[in-house]
């Protein structure tokens, strides 16, 4: 067995593993990049790229239904879901050199195609090597969540991991999940042609704001999702060629008939095969236990992104390898628990996008204020006849923003303001005063601010004031 010495040894290629090997590479670190399976992780191969890959072609099969009432007469779009398949791999592919073991190898990495695990607390063993660094990242990622569901195995069933393999439109497809993946997922599919149902025992959307994900919920219903929100399942088998699948919810006992069974009920850690007891890493089922440095109660090992049991995003696991970078090398203090301007993103149609407190846990922690401006008041979104969102912001009393939800076409690219008004401290003047151009939709910012300072800008006291300053000219 090969004997390696390195600066850095990095176990797993997602978002977050290449950004650390990358970056520690090209500052002269001698570092090691450990991948057991493909490069590029779930994100790439199985996540953010190929759903988004397949909304947008959903995105081009409703526009052609649904062109609104813009003078463009509706057609029924052939859709060849093949194509659509090949579409959504094809993007993949064109994304994947970047995450290559060739661009990796041309960066001065060590890559290592094997599975690595710790043999004690400063070792690792892959493939033929024995590799022992001054510092590990594990950043392994996560996997879907399987749910201990009766009869579960006695089915056929799909995963984000698996569904985009898929050459046909399913008939039925029916989803176990009603977070962000499920319904981004269930509207898609819709839109290419299949019917949805989404099965969920909480709300539907049930992380964030209610007002918001009501938006969301009321678009997929109308473009013929069956949504069953707060409904257990109690049986699933075999129907013939079908899925059969009794529930229990408010509206009684149901059974649906399925063709395709989606599991999309959240993500757990991937710490198996890790040998972390060998290396004296606490880990609990949320994930690697990690300080506000990301250091696991081995000091010399650190953990970044969905295996660090934290916010499951692929900004936060590159967020964390800049963190990283900046403490293991630079010597720079970090808090890797300071999580209040990280965003996330729902990509249904319209959007959600949310950062900060919501309005319940503003308000839990005090007095605040709400600040609502709806998007059928934006005239941008009137010339596409897109009016259905708004935006909503927190604030304190004295307009420190706390919080922002947007809901309509592109709140992920509005919400951008948002996140840096939260990380630099900005309050709500900041934005009220900046100038947006017109006609945009990121005016709905701006008209929500203003909205701050409304009531005491046309007050009786303020009118007063004028009507004395006009005394002097």
């Amino acid at each position: 067995m090969r004997q390696i010495t390195a600066d850095i040894c990095v176990i797993g290629a997602g978002s977050g593993g290449l950004s650390v090997a990358a970056g520690a590479s090209q500052l002269g670190q001698k570092t090691v990049l450990i991948e057991r399976h493909r490069m590029g992780g779930d994100c790439l191969n199985v996540g953010c790229v190929p759903s988004k890959a397949l909304i947008a072609a959903a995105h081009a099969a409703y526009a052609q239904r649904h062109p609104g009432p813009l003078g463009v007469a509706p057609v029924v779009p052939t859709i060849d879901f093949q194509a659509v398949h090949d579409h959504v791999h094809g993007v993949i592919a064109e994304i994947a050199p970047t995450d290559s073991v060739a661009r990796f190898q041309a960066l001065g990495v060590e890559v290592i195609e094997a599975e690595g695990r710790f043999v004690d607390p400063h070792t690792v063993v892959a493939g033929d090597a024995r590799i022992t660094a001054r510092r590990f990242v594990i950043a392994t990622g996560s996997r879907p969540a399987i749910p201990p569901l009766p009869g579960l195995d006695s089915v056929a069933y799909l995963t984000n991991e698996t569904i985009f393999d898929l050459r046909v439109c399913p008939r039925h497809l029916v989803i176990i999940g009603g977070g962000a993946i499920g319904l981004e997922l269930a509207q898609a599919f819709r839109r290419l042609g299949a019917a949805v149902s989404v099965i969920e025992r909480m709300d539907m959307l049930g992380r964030e704001d209610p007002e918001a994900a009501g938006y969301v919920t009321r678009a997929l219903a109308v473009e013929g999702v069956t949504l069953l929100p707060r409904t257990e399942i109690t049986a699933l088998s075999r129907d013939g060629d079908d899925i059969a699948i009794a529930t229990r919810g408010a509206g009684g006992e149901q059974r649906l008939l399925a063709s395709h069974l989606l599991i999309a009920a959240g993500r757990q850690p991937n710490v198996e095969g890790l040998g972390l007891e060998a290396a004296g890493i606490a880990c609990t089922p949320a994930g690697i236990t990690v300080d506000k440095r990301l250091r696991t109660s081995n000091r010399r090992v650190h953990a970044i992104g969905d295996v660090a049991g934290g916010l499951q995003f692929t900004h936060v696991a590159g967020w964390h390898a800049g963190l990283f970078i900046r403490n293991a090398l630079f010597r720079l203090p970090i808090n890797a628990g300071d999580t209040q301007a990280i965003p996330r993103v729902t990509y249904t149609d319209p959007e959600l996008a949310h950062v900060g407190l919501s309005e319940a846990e503003a308000t839990a922690r005090g007095t605040v204020r709400i600040l609502r401006w709806p998007l059928a008041e934006n005239d941008r979104a009137r010339t596409a006849h897109r009016s259905d969102g708004l935006a909503k912001v927190i604030t304190d009393r004295r307009g420190r923003i706390l919080g922002a939800t947007l809901v309509g076409p592109g709140a992920g690219e509005l919400i951008a303001p948002w996140v840096l008004a939260i990380s630099q401290g900005l309050g709500i003047a900041a934005m009220a005063g900046a100038v947006a151009a017109y006609p945009t939709l990121g005016e709905i910012g701006k008209r929500a601010a203003g909205a701050f300072f409304t009531p005491g800008l046309f007050s009786a006291r303020t009118r007063a004031l004028v009507r004395f300053l006009a005394r002097f000219g």
